[in-house]
């Protein structure tokens, strides 16, 4: 079976897809913005890529949010709720963590169908 690289580098590559099935991890790029806007930049950046790959949000099958102040949830939340597609929900498991850019508030990783 085929294993696509999307903008592979030495230390990781973009996405990988692989058996009709597209991995993917999105950080923010607002580094000084709240949790909230973090959150909606990095949904957005998933549907780039996810749009660069002939899929879309209703085709996430799961969903690992990496949030590093719990005081956050709330306002993570609203964000995931407006962007989420309706009635196509993934799975989705939310894990406070210590992120090793200490700017980033979410890091959302993605393992969506084609």
């Amino acid at each position: 079976m085929t294993i696509t690289r999307i903008d592979p580098e030495h230390r990781m590559s973009e996405a990988v897809v692989h058996n009709n099935t597209v991995y993917y991890t999105s950080v923010p790029e607002n580094l000084d913005d709240d949790a909230q806007a973090q959150t909606a930049n990095a949904l957005a950046t998933i549907d780039k890529i996810l749009t660069r790959v002939d899929s879309d949000k209703s085709r996430i099958l799961d969903a690992t949010i990496f949030l590093v102040n719990k005081e956050d949830f709330p306002a993570m939340n609203q964000a995931w709720d407006a962007w989420v597609s309706p009635g196509n929900a993934p799975v989705r498991c939310t894990v406070q963590a210590g992120l090793m850019n200490p700017r980033y508030k979410v890091e959302i990783k993605i393992i969506a169908a084609l």
